[in-house]
């Protein structure tokens, strides 16, 4: 990336990174770290996995706010602690508050969906709602902060967060010494700058690669002077952020080599390929440094790269769509839209055409009235399953070759 160099003071040091993995060992899961092969052959590097999503709330934020807590004075934890989140770092916060006997309240947005309520609120999180937006619920976590002297425990910018969030790559280094680059998600900054820190203290040498959805660039602006948009509805939503950490940017403008972004449809095959290959569930933040190498294969070739997949609190519903939208990408389900005359026979013949190509049927859609046809004409749409790409092709040629007129229906 080329940034220029810090000179001042480190913010975060290497000593902090080790003190906090002694403060929280045997309190959270020193995850498996894998060499995943069928990964490595699609994408052309050595990929090695840290599975953080298999941490008790299924994601790594439970280091970085356990680390804090016990950093605390014993007035400040008789008092408790504050956020705002309605995610990963308040399912961590309230559940080591809870296991710690310190008091832990969350503010989230009113428009926060029950689950992520019932969520924190099952592993001991008392939960306030407030605001319509997640700026609404901080500014009052703020002034709850303040009225009731409770403490606040930022979800990234902050030293004592981020040196747990470090002990994530302490633990890849100690299992695969040999790794030449981390590819890291980025949303305010915390795992990336923690993890950085560490890893270029063992291993000067070692590649640091930081990975937004494209639809939040908000670091890659601040590092590279951009001014892309930011916002929209992303898989990522766990590194949506708009406004970076002001701590975090000052370690990874020293520290990063380069940041890369990627596309929503990366991150669903990410997604989906870790289920797929790796048999695990992964949420979007939590995929994007797999989606990276995927959306990048020139860029990562050769490399021997470790990857924490470090989420999966994903939702069921959204994870189905995911599936399903992969496998229409990889011409597994396809929509298919014909133009048939209004009359008696000529679905069926249509249907003896799949037959005869082996496609299934999965669900059929005639549409006579809001349509540009004229009044004896009909579009039919298809939902069907085939074997592959191939097959489908054969099918649409087919249809084609005996006169009706065939769309295939494309995902955005």
């Amino acid at each position: 990336m080329n940034m220029p160099a810090d000179t001042s003071a480190p913010l975060l040091t290497i000593d902090d990174v080790r003190a906090a993995a002694a403060r929280i060992e045997g309190a959270v899961i020193n995850t498996a770290m894998d060499h995943s092969r069928t990964l490595s052959a699609i994408t052309g590097a050595e990929i090695w996995l840290k599975f953080e999503n298999l941490q008790f709330t299924a994601a790594y934020k439970e280091r970085g706010a356990l680390n804090a807590m016990l950093l605390l004075d014993p007035e400040k934890s008789s008092r408790g602690v504050i956020a705002a989140s309605a995610g990963n770092h308040a399912q961590g916060l309230s559940y080591h508050g809870k296991r710690l006997g310190i008091p832990v309240t969350i503010v989230m947005p009113r428009s926060t969906p029950m689950v992520k309520i019932q969520q924190t609120e099952a592993v001991g999180g008392t939960v306030v709602l407030h605001g319509e937006t997640f700026d609404e619920a901080y500014a009052h976590a703020r002034e709850l902060e303040s009225e009731l002297g409770l403490t606040f425990v930022h979800p990234f910018d902050d030293p004592h967060v981020a040196a747990g969030q470090g002990t994530v790559a302490l633990e890849m280094l100690e299992q695969v010494p040999d790794l030449d680059m981390l590819v890291i998600p980025i949303g305010g900054g915390g795992l990336a700058s923690g993890m950085s820190v560490a890893a270029r203290a063992i291993k000067p040498d070692i590649a640091l690669i930081g990975v937004e959805a494209e639809l939040f660039p908000s670091m890659y602006n601040r590092l590279k002077h951009n001014d892309l948009p930011c916002g929209g509805d992303t898989l990522a939503e766990g590194i949506a952020v708009k406004e970076p950490g002001a701590f975090t940017s000052q370690v990874l403008r020293r520290l990063l080599d380069d940041i890369v972004l990627v596309s929503e449809a990366a991150l669903e095959r990410a997604v989906s390929l870790l289920l797929q290959i790796e048999k695990t569930v992964a949420e979007g933040a939590g995929a994007a440094g797999l989606a990276a190498v995927l959306a990048h294969p020139a860029r990562f070739k050769g490399r021997k790269i470790g990857i924490p997949i470090c989420g999966g609190n994903i939702d069921t519903r959204l994870l189905a769509n995911v599936l399903l939208r992969d496998l229409a990408r990889s011409g597994r389900l396809a929509r298919l839209r014909l133009t048939l005359q209004d009359r008696p026979g000529a679905l069926y013949k249509v249907m003896g055409e799949f037959d005869r190509h082996n496609v299934n049927i999965i669900e059929i859609y005639h549409q006579r009235i809001f349509t540009h046809l004229p009044a004896k004409g009909l579009i039919t749409d298809i939902e069907c399953e085939a074997r592959d790409r191939e097959q489908l092709d054969g099918l649409v040629g087919a249809l084609r070759e005996n006169g009706y007129s065939v769309e295939l229906v494309e995902l955005g």
